[in-house]
């Protein structure tokens, strides 16, 4: 599959190789600010709270 989308990619290699590198951001960034928001309220760790004054008192 990564061989055929590089193949796939127009340009000589340092083309591609930045177009590989644009499509690696995008894909991370759409991850970060799509995907992840989306299905936080269904992870099991998402309703998890922390007293602070109670971890400041164990910090010390």
């Amino acid at each position: 599959m990564y061989a055929w989308l590089y193949r796939s990619l127009p340009g000589p290699t340092p083309v591609r190789i930045l177009l590989v590198l644009a499509l690696l951001a995008a894909g991370f960034l759409l991850l970060m600010e799509v995907v992840f928001p989306a299905v936080e309220s269904l992870m099991p760790y998402s309703d998890v709270a922390v007293d602070p004054v109670a971890a400041a008192r164990t910090a010390i």
